[in-house]
């Protein structure tokens, strides 16, 4: 007996929502096939149903988690009218964010190991980062080389803060590292806006 179309695409999005998840969560290499079927309440068996192959999987999973990180981003630095600098820099360098991988932006989780991934799984994460440095030229309300500069800069600084307070997280400095990028991308801002 077959499964409805709304079954599957159902089936898809638990596989999708989980492996999202666990990507940030243990990184793409250490994710199992067998195990995230299983938390997504599906036999391994079914998964040919759904992706040609871990490889596939894989690169729907990071679009996913990638697009639930910037739904969030969006959310949160949205909430009081249209997003600024300084709303996108205050959300994404918060503890929150650093101390919820599985759930926050997969850029700083996951940005080392897709550096050494395959071709298209870096093409995602490049299209992703070309979308957040769009967002950061918006938020200044510039154009031209002088907002891609700053945008590419501001990026390049928030991950990086970011991926420092994680593996700091339970030293005082974690927050410190928070703090002070926070401060030179506004104060950057300044200067370009």
């Amino acid at each position: 007996m077959g499964h409805s179309r709304a079954e599957k695409a159902e089936s898809r999005k638990r596989i999708l929502d989980a492996a999202a998840t666990r990507i940030r969560e243990v990184g793409m290499d250490s994710v199992s096939v067998n195990e995230l079927m299983q938390s997504a309440n599906l036999t391994h068996g079914g998964f040919y149903g759904h992706f040609k192959s871990r490889s596939h999987l894989m690169v729907a999973a990071l679009e996913q988690a990638l697009a639930d990180g910037e739904a969030a981003s969006a959310a949160h630095t949205g909430k009081r009218g249209s997003m600024t600098v300084k709303s996108i820099v205050n959300s994404y360098l918060s503890p929150t964010h650093r101390d919820n991988p599985a759930t926050g932006c997969a850029i700083p989780t996951l940005g080392g190991e897709i550096g050494r991934a395959d071709p298209e799984i870096r093409a995602v994460m490049a299209e992703q980062l070309k979308r957040s440095f769009k967002t950061m030229e918006e938020a200044l309300g510039q154009t031209g080389p002088d907002a891609k500069q700053f945008a590419v800069a501001a990026w390049s600084m928030m991950v990086g803060a970011m991926m420092i307070s994680r593996v700091m997280a339970d030293d005082p400095e974690a927050d410190r590292v928070l703090a002070l990028a926070r401060k030179s991308v506004l104060d950057l801002a300044e200067t370009y806006g």
